[in-house]
């Protein structure tokens, strides 16, 4: 006989690739969840924001402060965004969705809940919330974006004098005579 078509070890007790690769997006994506879970939340509701949040942008920690005011801003200007955001994260750890190929499924399937992994990311790798002109700028400097290159690129600024300078109230520094 052809040694190809011979079966010498029991499919069943062979893992596949799938089977691997599954157990590992699991595995990992389980990893991310207990980590933002750590972050001081208000709510159930900021709780799943922040769980998506990290899940998203693929990183085990994320800036509280900034979570919170891209969470109010975000349910500002969508009241539904709270329930899409925990029925997001149901619909991720039921079916075990790999974040990578978590909005390429959601399109797909034309689900309601597509734009949900949209704003997350658009609000915390560039700051920015909502769109046209309700657009509002949560975080310039603190947006993924930025963080990601900070140790060599800074954001561009029409502040004179070095980096940062603007952060702080010029009239602060000027003594009263």
């Amino acid at each position: 006989m052809n040694s190809l078509t011979t079966n010498k070890h029991s499919k069943a007790l062979t893992p596949t690739r799938r089977t691997v690769l599954k157990t590992l997006l699991t595995a990992y994506t389980a990893s991310l969840i207990p980590w933002a879970l750590a972050e001081p939340i208000n709510s159930a509701d900021q709780g799943a924001f922040v769980a998506m949040s990290a899940i998203i942008a693929g990183r085990q920690t994320l800036n509280g402060e900034l979570a919170q005011n891209l969470y109010l801003a975000l349910v500002a200007d969508d009241p539904t965004f709270a329930a899409g955001v925990k029925n997001l994260l149901a619909l991720v750890s039921q079916r075990q969705i790999d974040p990578i190929n978590l909005q390429k499924t959601l399109d797909d399937e034309k689900s309601p809940l597509a734009a949900v992994p949209r704003k997350i990311a658009t609000a915390w790798f560039m700051g920015v919330v909502g769109s046209g002109e309700h657009a509002r700028c949560i975080a310039y400097e603190n947006a993924l974006n930025a963080v990601m290159v900070a140790d060599v690129l800074k954001p561009p600024t029409y502040a004179y004098g070095p980096y940062g300078s603007w952060a702080a109230n010029p009239n602060d520094e000027v003594p009263n005579a």
